[in-house]
């Protein structure tokens, strides 16, 4: 019982993270696009820091890229722009030091009509890159287990 509240205690001392203001008001997002997954302060050094998750970013963007389910949501993008906000909204996610930038996940997705094959498609060439450059299970399923629920933001947002 102590832990638990010592454990919220910390939760709470630590600010959040500041989200990305909708600016249409007629998206509604569902769910953070900055989630708070751990108290551990060391996630963001096991994936490698900004450098890390730079080189993970570049990885699983030729993987998107490679796959003809996620290959439409990238393959005339600015992806370049997509794996700067990749890495900065992950880093925040993992407390790293840096400042997401960029739009909610609501308002990013809104019209792509992005289906549920393609979403966990995606999800599957990530969890490739993970494992190839060598982060460990437990932090993989960190990282997984705080995107997830962003998938209501993000398939099939038409509004």
């Amino acid at each position: 019982m102590i832990t638990m509240l010592l454990a919220a205690g910390l939760m709470a001392a630590q600010p959040a993270a500041a989200e990305p203001p909708v600016a249409d008001p007629a998206v509604k997002p569902h769910y953070p696009t900055l989630p708070v997954i751990t108290q551990n302060e060391h996630l963001y050094e096991t994936f490698g820091g900004k450098e890390g998750l730079t080189a993970l970013m570049d990885d699983a963007m030729n993987r998107w890229l490679a796959n003809p389910r996620t290959r439409p949501f990238f393959a005339n993008a600015d992806q370049a722009r997509i794996k700067d906000l990749l890495v900065k909204q992950f880093c925040v996610i993992m407390h790293g030091p840096c400042t997401y930038d960029g739009r909610t996940m609501a308002e990013a997705h809104r019209g792509m009509n992005v289906s549920e094959g393609s979403f966990y498609a995606l999800v599957e060439e990530l969890q490739v890159a993970m494992n190839k450059r060598h982060i460990p299970f437990n932090a993989q399923n960190r990282l997984i287990a705080a995107l997830a629920p962003m998938h209501r933001d993000i398939i099939n947002n038409t509004k």
